[in-house]
């Protein structure tokens, strides 16, 4: 089920008005009520996979109420591993297995040696990637000690599978999600003002602005062959924002809609495209992958500990995996290197003194970063390999002619809506407001007005997108 689709529009206030009108004194019935409501959710799509996400939480489950009572260390060990093979297992066959067996074939041709092995027409289910790294979470924390394994089964599936955050993120800790689902909850008006307010301008994001660019964005890139370098550069430049804004309006809507039901998720973005260096962008780029990769595998690596050859290579292993986790292509792997490789130029820098030149020429660092961003996008929004080194050999062919518009509507819209959308930004950059804080700022009056006219604007447009772009990671 899509949050901009008509049967999200009535889907949720059905189960918000169970929630606390009809369930709400009974806690248990609370979380099997959302563990009910996510299934639906989530098998609106295909309720086959419904299986995969019951198997995780089931395994999990188990593992996690096993380590509590375990003391070897080795039996510890065994069942530590015993999550992360059923889980990546899983991953890896669905997300990974045509890639390997591919690229092994490949590999095997290069020295004069035929293998022959079919490819198997797998569907990859949606949102695995992220609650699978969810669920992991979980038992690398109970191993580590650093959480105590839950007890109620119905409230760590409803961890597990909470819809709002199901498909695509945030990738929630337990140590934040769980103690609330196991706590009674109680109504917030500050909640569900927070909560309306940011999903209005969530949909307004994707629909409004992503899907705008993605006019322009989607015809350039279905055969880049035909346009010149401007053409492509153009849509590029438009594909740095459609991600952002889609992305960030996908976290939106599953943090405000999280709100309505007494539940507060990490903040997933944090205006990135404000940052001086690719350091300061990943920690308000995906916050809680970016966050996930750090603490349960760069830090499991050595992390900065053991000198500086190790951190690069600890830096580069995280990001290279980083960018295989999005996609079973060689254009995501490339995409992760490309941010490995600048982000252990900017430690190298940043581990000798800076000098006064170098502080005086820091704002330089905000065109840099976006640059650096906006051409790793190429292999993240190219169909192959072969048509991202086709797409940058084009833009360096520096043909200063003017792009190529065979729609003048789409480009003059797509450019007024991206403008609206910075302007947005900008000013919660400027005033320092955090989205998420925003709507306890407005009497309930100012809310219906601003979701009256939000909701005017979005009707006068139409989600022309069958997915939010990350789904399909």
């Amino acid at each position: 089920m899509l949050f901009n689709s008509l049967e999200f529009a009535i889907f949720l206030p059905i189960v918000f008005l169970l929630y606390w009108f009809v369930v709400q004194k009974n806690l248990k019935l609370q979380n099997a009520l959302i563990v009910l409501a996510s299934y639906v959710f989530y098998g609106w799509w295909d309720w086959r996979f419904l299986s995969l996400i019951i198997f995780s939480t089931v395994v999990d489950y188990l593992v996690g109420k096993k380590l509590r009572t375990e003391d070897q260390q080795s039996k510890r060990k065994v069942l530590l591993w015993i999550s992360i093979i059923v889980n990546l297992g899983l991953l890896g066959f669905f997300k990974y297995y045509n890639f390997f067996l591919e690229n092994f074939v490949n590999a095997f041709s290069l020295f004069g040696m035929q293998i022959n092995a079919n490819s198997l027409n797998i569907i990859l289910p949606v949102g695995i990637s992220f609650y699978t790294f969810q669920t992991l979470s979980y038992t690398i924390d109970v191993y580590r000690k650093k959480l105590e394994p839950a007890q109620d089964f119905i409230a760590f599936s409803a961890f597990v599978c909470f819809f709002p955050q199901l498909v695509a993120g945030p990738i929630e800790r337990a140590s934040n999600l769980l103690p609330q689902i196991s706590e009674k909850r109680i109504f917030k008006e500050s909640f569900f003002k927070e909560g309306i307010v940011q999903i209005c301008i969530g949909l307004f994001r994707k629909i409004v602005v992503a899907d705008s660019l993605a006019n322009y964005v989607d015809v350039v890139y279905r055969d880049i062959s035909l346009y010149n370098s401007s053409t492509i550069l153009l849509a590029t430049f438009f594909y740095t924002f459609q991600i952002y804004f889609d992305f960030s309006g996908y976290s939106d809507v599953a943090i405000g809609t999280a709100k309505l039901f007494g539940i507060k998720l990490k903040q997933n973005f944090n205006l990135p495209y404000f940052s001086k260096s690719l350091t300061e962008f990943w920690r308000k780029w995906h916050i809680s992958l970016s966050f996930w990769l750090r603490d349960y595998l760069y830090i499991s690596l050595g992390g900065n500990r053991k000198g500086i050859k190790i951190t690069y290579r600890n830096l580069m292993i995280t990001m290279l995996l980083g960018g295989l986790w999005h996609g079973s292509s060689w254009n995501f792997i490339i995409w992760g290197g490309i941010h490995g490789v600048v982000l252990s130029i900017e430690k190298l820098f940043n581990s000798k003194s800076k000098s006064k030149i170098m502080n005086n020429l820091s704002f330089f660092g905000y065109p840099i970063t976006f640059i650096t961003v906006l051409f790793a996008w190429i292999f993240f929004r190219a169909e192959n390999l072969e048509s991202s080194v086709f797409a940058i050999s084009k833009i360096f062919q520096f043909n200063l002619s003017l792009p190529i518009i065979t729609d003048t509507n789409v480009v003059v819209n797509s450019i007024l809506m991206l403008c609206i959308g910075l302007l947005f930004d900008c000013y919660l950059y400027f005033r320092k407001v955090s989205l998420e804080d925003l709507g306890s700022k407005f009497s309930l009056t100012k809310i219906v007005i601003f979701c009256t006219i939000i909701t005017i604007i979005i009707n006068l447009f139409h989600s022309n997108s069958d997915n939010f772009i990350y789904f399909q990671f």
